[in-house]
């Protein structure tokens, strides 16, 4: 008999990632992420499968710390991250036919390395890694015990997930593989992306954010410059943002996603829709697509933040890139020589990976479905086929019962509101179910057609969930992104609680027996809900923004982000933002709520959730705090297992006891 999705369903599924096609188009290389019992974190090793068979998968790997592999360009080897004896990420490369054989390492950076590309005549390698400050240098340098005292001396001193960064920056180098000789190639105050060869070799492409608007915005730039570091040049003009790299076969020109001017991505916060540009040197930005896709980026307006290639340009089909267009993700193929010559191949699903073949025939993309979860995918890019590369989670699929997809819109003051319904397995409308409306992060994300385990866990325990796209969501349009923009709680709220009507008003929900879920933005929109509405019984909040004013001088992103969201530095518009901070109206809340919050959030920080709970608690409300210990931002992303299985846990244990 199969079973539901319970709340450690993370111990029995793997995740395939990074993928990379052979310079043959015969083999992938890719990364599996897993959870063994017991274990404090992940396991992350490189696979090789070939393709066009049903060959075994090939472990190269076996630290159980790997990631990114990279062919080298006549296909024999694989570059790959991995930690060193110190415990840094570093670049190591073994022989593709010989996973026997011992890894040969070939960075020794006192930081880590991050991110690299093989030169295309396999000479040399560029990477990126991160290059202390002097207080940063002086704090690894010194004696085991002492104090490491910080100093920040910008608005962006550290970053969710990173930690502190305080004057430390990620810069490009260059290895010389043969010698083992090192050269870096970028310097300044300020963050470089991931290199990106030119196809004859001569040239390195990268996105930085070394700019005079740096620390208020989200403004970013196209380079070009020698292998050297010479002859730097700036490819992307008046552009307000650059994000994804391509080059043209010839090395002549360069495809970016990103905005012509800071509207078109939504304004100084991070990016909420992009376009795919086309750039050469002394000529304007020529734009490529239109509103109707959202292409699919790296780094969400921040340069250390792009690893995956999204984008690949051949001779005979042009561009390949992954796009968004209203929760759910396509292949999109573009001719650069004519502007919204585009087409859209396969869609029902979420990509959270692509790359394509060398003459871009075909396309690997790392994919969620709403039955099937962390499995790479062939598609043929010309009839759009899909084919299967991995099974990694079949076993776990045939034994457990996953939730039923459901989708309805709704017309609102001009829009059409997307939402999902999860119904929960063995679904039988005749008898009644308690609902779950659970809201998404950003304000600009989505919920996909897609394997959410949030959605998946609470279905398992017979909820009925919703899972609504309000006025702010990406994927349909700038004009609906940006809706909510100075209106945080207002048409987004009455977006969510119409949906949420419009199920509990269906006979097979128990309309007593409501509750809601938010993380993040969502986590902010939870806490809104709960100060305007009763119609709760109970809510869990996770890394919720719930005091504005505080949040812009916290975040690691408050400045950029909370400007464009509500309107204005914070000062100047401060009323604004105590209009729109759920903390203003705690004293109305009478739902059960329980916070959770990781204690390393530098996105959300956690003094968001200390000052609801101690607003909640001084007025005898009924309110729980749980905190995370060593958890960024990314709650369902915890390193420990065991936490991501606390968190449902006892998100249902509190719906349960409170559900009446």
């Amino acid at each position: 008999m199969a079973n539901t999705i319970q709340p450690d369903y993370h111990y029995h599924l793997k995740t395939a990632s990074n993928p990379a096609v052979s310079p043959s188009g015969k083999a992938v290389a890719f990364t599996v992420q897993g959870f063994e019992k017991n274990a404090t974190e992940a396991t992350t090793d490189v696979f090789i499968k070939s393709l066009g068979n049903a060959s075994a998968l090939i472990q190269l790997t076996n630290s159980g710390t790997a990631s990114l592999p990279a062919w080298s360009p006549d296909g024999t080897k694989v570059a790959y991250l991995d930690k060193d004896e110190s415990g840094l990420k570093q670049i190591f490369i073994q022989l593709a036919a010989d996973s026997d054989r011992d890894p040969v390492s070939l960075t020794s950076q006192i930081a880590e390395v991050d991110a690299f590309a093989w030169s295309p005549d396999a000479t040399m390698i560029a990477f990126r890694a991160l290059v202390p400050g002097q207080d940063e240098l002086e704090a690894i340098k010194a004696e085991p015990g002492m104090p490491d005292i910080k100093v920040a001396r910008r608005i962006r001193y550290r970053q969710d997930g990173v930690g502190w960064r305080g004057d430390s920056f990620y810069h490009l180098f260059v290895l010389n593989i043969a010698s083992k000789e090192v050269t870096q190639i970028t310097n300044g105050e300020g963050d470089d992306g991931t290199p990106n060869w030119s196809p004859d070799g001569k040239q390195i492409a990268y996105i930085t954010d070394q700019n005079s608007e740096r620390e208020t915005t989200s403004k970013t730039e196209l380079y070009v410059c020698n292998a050297d570091g010479a002859s730097r040049t700036q490819w992307s003009g008046e552009m307000f943002m650059a994000e994804s790299v391509a080059w043209s076969p010839d090395s002549k020109r360069i495809a970016v996603t990103g905005g012509r001017d800071k509207t078109e991505v939504g304004g100084y916060g991070l990016i909420t829709q992009s376009s795919v540009y086309m750039l050469e040197p002394g000529s304007e930005p020529v734009k490529l697509t239109d509103d109707t896709m959202r292409p699919q980026t790296n780094g969400g307006g921040f340069p250390f933040s792009a690893n995956s290639p999204f984008m690949t340009w051949t001779d005979s089909a042009g561009i390949v890139l992954g796009a968004d267009s209203r929760g759910q993700s396509s292949i999109c193929i573009i001719n650069p020589n004519s502007p919204d010559d585009f087409r859209l191949v396969t869609g029902d699903w979420m990509f959270t990976e692509m790359t394509a073949s060398s003459d871009a025939g075909f396309a690997i993309v790392a994919s969620s479905s709403p039955t099937s979860h962390g499995e790479l995918h062939l598609v043929d890019t010309n009839s759009g086929d899909v084919h299967t590369v991995t099974n990694l989670n079949s076993g776990f699929f045939d034994d457990h019962k996953v939730a039923s997809l459901e989708k309805f819109s709704m017309q609102r003051d001009g829009f059409e509101i997307e939402t999902r319904v999860w119904l929960p397995a063995d679904f039988d409308p005749s008898k009644k179910y308690p609902l779950l409306l659970d809201v998404h992060g950003g304000p600009h994300s989505a919920f996909f057609d897609s394997f959410y385990p949030i959605h998946q866990v609470a279905a398992g325990a017979g909820y009925v969930v919703v899972a609504p796209n309000p006025r702010g969501s990406c994927t349909y349009g700038l004009d609906f992104a940006t809706a909510v923009h100075g209106d945080w709680g207002g048409g987004d709220y009455e977006d969510v609680m119409a949906a949420m009507e419009h199920v509990a008003a269906r006979d097979y929900v128990d309309e007593t027996k409501v509750v809601i879920h938010g993380s993040s933005y969502g986590g902010f929109m939870a806490s809104w809900a709960v100060g305007h509405t009763d119609r709760f019984n109970a809510a869990v909040i996770a890394a919720p923004v719930t005091n504005l004013p505080s949040f812009y001088g916290t975040s690691d992103i408050g400045v950029n982000f909370t400007e464009t969201q509500l309107g204005g530095e914070r000062f100047e518009a401060i009323e604004q933002y105590r209009e729109h901070s759920p903390l203003t109206y705690a004293p109305n809340v009478n739902t059960p709520v329980l916070l959770i919050h990781g204690e390393a959030d530098a996105r959300v920080p956690i003094e968001q959730s200390e000052q609801y709970f101690v607003a909640l608690k001084r007025r005898g409300k009924v309110v729980e705090f749980v905190r995370l210990p060593d958890t960024s931002h990314g709650v369902f992303r915890a390193k420990h297992p065991v936490i991501r299985k606390e968190y449902f846990r006892r998100m249902l244990e509190w719906f349960e006891h409170h559900d009446s």
